[in-house]
């Protein structure tokens, strides 16, 4: 293989990190980098009769992360969306030979939504708070949440 081949990790990639906050209707993306401890809201993707496979090879092949981790709900309730949340988690590990971490995101939607709305009452964002920044922003604390973990 070449150096130029993009299956070959260039040296920042052991660094960066992809999180997913697993929803049954949207999927927040952040990513993250180990060795300065940030993270940043990438996107959010619609999830139609399950993951949107094609997105997140696209964001796999445009990031090269080293590993993933997925927020999992743990709260009372929660156990249909937290089992989905982990055969999610285990089909990214199938599917891209990478180690897959889990983070207990229980409160980190309502963390990121709350985030959000003080940034607009304070005039930092100056538009309304929809709900695909507020899965951004909670796959960002999941991110930071698990590198605060190790």
């Amino acid at each position: 293989m070449t150096h130029g081949d993009a299956h070959v990790a260039r040296p920042s990639d052991r660094h960066i990190l992809l999180a997913f906050d697993f929803g049954l209707r949207r999927l927040g993306v952040a990513t993250a980098n180990r060795e300065t401890r940030t993270a940043s809201p990438l996107t959010t993707l619609l999830v139609d009769r399950g993951p949107p496979w094609t997105d997140i090879d696209r964001l796999m092949d445009d990031w090269h992360p080293a590993q993933l981790i997925v927020g999992v709900p743990e709260g009372d309730g929660a156990a249909a969306v937290a089992r989905q949340a982990r055969s999610f988690a285990a089909t990214l590990a199938e599917r891209y030979g990478l180690p897959v971490a889990t983070v207990d995101e229980t409160l980190t939607s309502a963390a990121a939504h709350t985030e959000l709305a003080e940034g607009r009452r304070s005039g930092f964002l100056r538009r309304r708070v929809g709900r695909g920044s507020v899965d951004r922003l909670a796959a960002c604390l999941i991110a930071e949440q698990w590198m605060n973990e190790q």
